[in-house]
């Protein structure tokens, strides 16, 4: 399984190189589609984890209090 996402992984940078441009509020900033499409899954990532830290920090929160 992991050999086929490292593939598939591969296969997206190397259809992905061109470059795009991306409005970030004022400036904008010019780089690979593919560079792009990673910040933006990393970003992703970080917000689930904080998503489920935060659900989890709640839950013991409520179980100490007796809700």
């Amino acid at each position: 399984m992991a050999l086929v996402l490292a593939a598939l992984a591969i296969v997206l940078i190397a259809e992905n190189t061109r470059e795009v441009k991306i409005r970030l509020v004022v400036p904008v900033v010019t780089m690979p589609l593919y560079a792009a499409l990673l910040i933006m899954f990393v970003i992703g990532l970080l917000c689930g984890a904080l998503l489920v830290y935060n659900r989890n920090r709640n839950r013991r929160h409520s179980r100490r209090s007796g809700r």
